[in-house]
This record gives C-alpha cells, structure tokens and sequence, in this order.
C-alpha cells in the first residue's frame, strides 16, 4: 500500500543516527567519549524531582487545559517577560511537551503552502524538515566565521527575502555553532523583518546557557513582540531533556492557534510534569546555578583541549554546550575529502564520537569549509581531558 507522498520532505534530527553508530559501537565493549549528542548527564535538581513527585501523589494525573494549567502560564508568562523587558499574560502562553512541537506549529500557523520561510543553515535539521514537510519552500541563510566566533550572514538574508517570503527562523545562542549576535546585528535583523512584515520563530532555548553577560532577545526590540514567537523550553536550564516540557510564547492571535494544535494532537501536556515546572521556575535557583557552572568547567576543558591539537583554533563561546571548530586543514592532512570520513574513523581509532556539519541542515552552494560540532553537555571534564588526548593524536597522525 502507498504512502503519502509529503513524507518524502520529512526529515530527522541526525544527530540521533550518530547517537545510534556510537551505542553500537560501545556495545562492541569500546568505550565511548560521547561529544555526539546535546543531552545532559547531570541530575535534574532536586527540588523539581520532589515537586512531580508531590504531583502525582496529589492526584495530578489526569488530564488539563490543553494550553496548559493557568498557574503555569502565568507564572512563565512573569518570568519570560521580566528577563526581556517585556509585558505578557497567560493569554500569550502555550504549554508544550518540549520545546520542539514550537517548530511545527509556527509553521502550521503562518505558513501556506508554497510560502517561504528563511532558516539558519547549518542550524536545528528540524527546521527545514518541518517547512518542507508542510509544503513550504525552505530558504538557507547562512553565517560567516570570524576570529571571535560566527555572525550572520546578513548580505545573504536580505538577499534572500523575496515577495514570498512569509517568515524567518532565528536561533541566537545557535546550535550547532554558537553564535550570538552583537546589539547591532540583532537590530538591523529586526529591522529587515519588519520592513518586510516576517513573523519570527525566535528559537531561545539557550537563552539561560550563559556564562557571562546578560541575553538578548529580538522579541525585546520596537516592534518585534508582535510579529514573534518564542520558543521556550526546560530542557537545557533545568536539565529536563528527558521530561519533555517547554512553550510557545507570543501574541494571542497565534497562541491561541498553537493551543488548538495542542489539543488536535497531544490533548495536553502531561499535568504533573507541568506542576513541577512551577517549582523549576519560582522555586531554589542552586540547582541551575550548580548545572551552569559544571558546563562552563567542560567548556573550558574541551577549548582547551581542541586549541592544542595542531590545525584548530576556537574561542570560547559565551553560550550553548556545543563547539564548532572548523577541521579543513586536518582533513586535508588526512587526506579525507569528506568530513564525515574524518567522523567515522576518529570513533574507530579514538572512540570519540562527534557531530559534522551535514548534520545540520544540507550544505549550501559553495560551502568549502570543514566543521565538526562537539556537545559537551554529557560528558565529564575526566571524559573530556581523555577523548581530546585520544583526538590530538589521530588528527596530528
């Protein structure tokens, strides 16, 4: 029997078939160092573990409003909005069961078929998978490398917003590079969007993973909270990767859409795991200050370790777990003309195991640069200080 033909534009996130090669690998009896994957290997904190429990032996198990539970909402609605400069009420709050089904329901809610809608490439695979899959035209923009980090390429996205183009994804604090954007970047970002009238998914689920400085918001620029939508979720603050909680956050019009989707597709999202996000948000802030600081403590050790291997220079991101050192000239010393052979045999040789930027979206026309990315949220600084040592030697061979 057929399938429908729209599945051909599903895409994955691939960073989990790098996950897969590497648990096969470990379960040849090698150990791996694993760099693949941004999930968290630290607790979630106590206090949000005690508080589900309290949930479920209160009797919150069953189900709720499929905008989430109103207490809930106001409170993130608070507390996203005091951290932006910025005025929201429960009305603009969708609970969510992590922070991906954002994605898809932007897209389903402003986006027609045959509309395009630009995407930061290499960037989250999921984008581009969910605007094709909805019968929109993906449209990349990219980023330039400069010795302090990666910026945006800006020439490229005006360059690219057309009569069609219905909306822009835009993911300050980047996965899988990093980059933050300057003030000025920022406002003359915004001011593209609005001279064109582009709504915004603004994807801010590292807004919290910061070492230094306060974040930055687009939504907090004149005219940008009504034309934006932020993605929000628990996962990397209060490492929660697994409990699957976040939220859509913008104007009411399309909130309340987001929240018709919550019910066509999930009903809700789970109530006791909702009522330990208000622990998470009002409750003891020692567990997400002790969960930054260890990630700051493996970021340092893996820069460390990735600026002593000859043909590799980064700084030190501000933001994020994940580092994006670019590795052409030790793929040219290797003799590989393929990234993704360099991956394959540094999990034979080292077992260490990292993401590529093919991982990130399709290359765009032109690209000849190579890139690795590096997660460092679930590794230790132990694990960390081995897998580079491991590294050096194979990528100097």
């Amino acid at each position: 029997m057929k399938l429908a033909n729209q599945l051909d534009y599903l895409g994955t996130e691939t960073a989990f078939t790098v996950s897969a090669s590497a648990a096969a690998w470990q379960a040849k009896g090698n150990k791996v160092y694993p760099f693949h994957l941004g999930d968290i290997n630290l607790p979630t904190p106590e206090n949000i573990v005690e508080a589900m429990k309290k949930a479920i032996v209160d009797g919150y198990t069953g189900y709720c409003p499929g905008a989430g539970i109103p207490e809930l909402r106001d409170v993130l609605a608070h507390d996203v909005g005091i951290k932006r400069g910025l005025s929201y009420t429960a009305d603009n709050v969708a609970i969510q069961p992590g922070g991906k089904p954002v994605i898809s329901k932007f897209i389903a809610t402003v986006m027609n078929p045959g509309d395009e809608v630009l995407y930061p490439n290499p960037g989250y695979p999921i984008y581009e998978s969910q605007i094709e899959y909805q019968g929109g035209i993906a449209v990349p923009y990219g980023y330039k490398e400069t010795k302090n980090g990666f910026s945006l390429d800006m020439e490229a996205i005006k360059n690219a917003i057309t009569s069609k183009t219905r909306a822009l994804i835009y993911n300050n604090f980047q996965n899988p590079n990093s980059a933050e954007s300057s003030p000025e970047e920022m406002a003359e970002l915004a001011a593209l969007c609005i001279k064109h009238d582009l709504w915004v998914l603004s994807d801010e689920a590292y807004f919290e993973i910061q070492y230094g400085g306060s974040p930055q918001s687009i939504v907090s620029l004149p005219g940008m909270q009504e034309r934006s939508i932020i993605l929000y979720t628990c996962s990397k603050r209060f490492a929660m990767t697994g409990w699957r909680l976040g939220a859509a956050i913008g104007p009411k019009s399309v909130i309340d859409i987001i929240s018709k989707f919550n019910t066509n597709v999930e009903s809700c999202t789970t109530h006791f795991i909702q009522r330990s996000m208000l622990e998470a948000i009002e409750g003891d802030t020692a567990g997400p200050a002790q969960i930054l600081a260890e990630l700051k403590r493996r970021r340092d050790a893996s820069v460390e370790g990735l600026n002593a291997i000859d043909g590799i220079s980064i700084q030190a991101p501000n933001s994020t777990f994940y580092l994006f050192p670019n590795v052409t000239q030790i793929t040219q010393r290797k003799g590989f003309p393929d990234v993704n052979q360099l991956m394959e045999g540094a999990l034979r040789e080292t077992n260490v195991s990292f993401c590529t930027r093919s991982h990130f979206g399709r290359a765009v026309e032109g690209e000849t640069e190579h890139y690795l990315r590096l997660a460092y949220s679930g590794i230790s600084v132990e694990d960390i200080n081995e897998g580079m040592a491991k590294l050096k030697i194979y990528f100097e061979s």
